[in-house]
């Protein structure tokens, strides 16, 4: 039976009022639709907003890196080109680089998947050749993105993804080639194609968590005011029955009759329905419920403000197990998608790479910070002008040598000063 059928079949059994006097019946036939109204949205629940916001400003806080790698595995930053240049510093016109990443990273979270157009232009040099150079990055609308798969070889290229995106505006539909969009997804993947967003994977938590939200919400707008009973001796009809409820819910419910004294007609009388929130548990649901949700993205629990078994000492601890456990997946998968789109096979091959910097969420305090540094600069590991650098100075003269202890010797040579292994001293054995 059809949906159309469906309706008028309930609609002439009456099971569907055609009466809206009330106000109710587009909603009523949204019911019947299988479309709750009333259903409220993940991102109204505040630790699921709480948790989008951590990873995204995460991934916007870490800039990307150009480097290429020497004959000894080293890695020194590379001259930049127009790819680099628009990644690190202006991926298109109206957007900056934490920006951008941000917005990639909170499209996935929410969506399960995220796609950035590369613009490319053809640009003529001479009469018979020319170049195809990419203009910018320009994220697309997640729910607008369509990932089709040509394994008949319809376009010639069998086993190709290619990626339709139906603009909402235009109302125009454009498709592009796997090379010519970046594709991020979540930890999530049952095809290694598409992402499953966190809001799917915890359908049921995180919608108990938004009706959780939402009745508070309601509470808070009545004034913290319980449910009551008016009882009266004899019988009304339904008419006077919801004016007189309309009448009492006026002068009872919201902040602003917080306190008030209403007067009762004689043989009516007001009995509170009292429900107390402790009695059923209501903190230690909504606080088992937040875990869960920052348990499935990755957040640790100092980072959705729950600090009963906290410290400032496993704080840091948690921050260096978040980029770990949690970013450390997230940079590696963004990494990989840049470095094969957004690089030739040449340059791949002379080791270029792009890399995001992950030590920018380790930023310790200044005490630390300067006895990490110069721990480096002294053993070897940092040249002073490397160290200087972390500190926002200047380079100085004689600043790019490594320097270490002059009493440090190979492990070969120990104790060759003092004649052991019949080396040096007095000749002595």
């Amino acid at each position: 039976m059809s949906i159309w059928n469906t309706i008028k079949e309930r609609i002439f059994k009456n099971e569907i009022s055609a009466d809206t006097a009330d106000g109710n019946g587009f909603e009523k036939l949204m019911k019947w639709w299988g479309i709750d109204s009333e259903k409220p949205k993940a991102i109204a629940e505040t630790t699921y907003f709480t948790c989008l916001k951590v990873l995204s400003e995460a991934m916007g806080k870490m800039p990307l890196k150009f480097y290429k790698e020497d004959e000894s595995g080293g890695r020194v930053r590379a001259p930049t080109d127009r790819i680099a240049n628009l990644l690190m510093y202006r991926p298109n016109p109206v957007m900056t680089p934490s920006t951008f990443w941000s917005t990639i990273e909170v499209n996935c979270e929410h969506y399960g998947n995220a796609y950035v157009w590369i613009q490319t232009e053809y640009v003529r040099k001479g009469k018979y050749g020319g170049d195809i150079v990419v203009r910018g990055f320009w994220p697309m609308q997640s729910e607008c993105v369509d990932v089709l798969m040509d394994d008949a070889g319809i376009f010639g290229n069998k086993g190709q993804l290619y990626y339709r995106y139906s603009d909402p505006k235009s109302g125009k539909t454009y498709t592009f080639r796997q090379d010519s969009v970046l594709h991020f997804k979540t930890w999530l993947t049952w095809d290694g194609i598409m992402g499953k967003s966190v809001r799917d994977i915890l359908k049921d938590t995180v919608t108990g968590a938004g009706h959780s939200q939402a009745y508070l919400n309601r509470l808070y707008q009545g004034g913290l005011t319980a449910s009551s009973v008016l009882q009266y001796t004899g019988d009304l009809d339904k008419t006077l029955r919801t004016k007189l409820q309309k009448e009492y819910n006026d002068l009872l419910t919201g902040a602003k009759n917080a306190g008030k004294v209403v007067p009762l007609p004689v043989g009516f009388t007001l009995q509170p329905l009292s429900y107390k929130l402790t009695d059923a548990q209501y903190y230690e649901l909504r606080k088992y419920t937040a875990l869960q949700i920052a348990a499935a993205f990755g957040v640790k629990p100092n980072q959705i403000n729950n600090y009963e078994k906290s410290s400032y000492a496993n704080s840091e601890t948690q921050q260096l197990a978040f980029l770990v456990d949690t970013m450390l997946y997230r940079l590696t998968m963004y990494e990989q998608e840049i470095n094969y789109k957004c690089l030739t096979d040449e340059q791949r091959a002379e080791g270029y790479l792009y890399k995001f910097n992950e030590r920018v969420l380790l930023r310790a305090n200044a005490e630390t910070q300067m006895k990490t540094i110069t721990s480096a600069i002294q053993n070897g590991i940092y040249s002073p002008n490397e160290g200087r650098h972390f500190l926002d100075l200047p380079s100085q003269e004689g600043g790019d040598i490594l320097i270490v202890n002059g009493n440090y010797v190979p492990l070969t040579s120990v104790g060759a000063a003092y004649g052991v292994n019949g080396e040096g001293g007095d000749g002595n054995k």
